[in-house]
């Protein structure tokens, strides 16, 4: 059961069409889940992953649109949700023996990160 008093606020930062596998991500955004900002901030930095980067980039703009929409501190926020999915791939073929043509899938995926703030009081 939820506190009647005790309501959420957040705001949510989402990019689409990442050339990655979702698994590949999911490695990241395991990790931040449930973090404050300021550790979600540093987690990514010291990840040996080349997606840390983009992942530490869309923790800020979901921080800067609660800051901006919502007018909550950056210090309160957390990461309420980070949810990776699959999307489309890009469609490739490569020249193979007796001109046959060998397809090669490329994945993409799309991420959503949440940041939520727990207040007490009226929204």
């Amino acid at each position: 059961m939820r506190n009647k008093n005790k309501s959420e606020i957040g705001a949510r930062a989402l990019v689409r069409n990442i050339r990655a596998s979702a698994t590949k991500i999911r490695r990241i955004t395991n990790r931040i889940r449930g973090c404050s900002y300021g550790e979600a901030l540093v987690l990514p930095e010291f990840m040996p992953y080349k997606m840390c980067y983009l992942i530490s980039q869309l923790i800020l703009s979901a921080a800067a649109n609660a800051n901006t929409n919502f007018g909550l501190n950056k210090s309160d926020l957390f990461i309420s949700e980070a949810r990776v999915e699959n999307s489309t791939y890009l469609k490739r073929f490569r020249p193979r023996a007796q001109g046959r043509g060998y397809p090669i899938k490329k994945p993409t995926c799309k991420v959503t990160i949440k940041s939520n703030s727990n207040f007490v009081g009226e929204i």
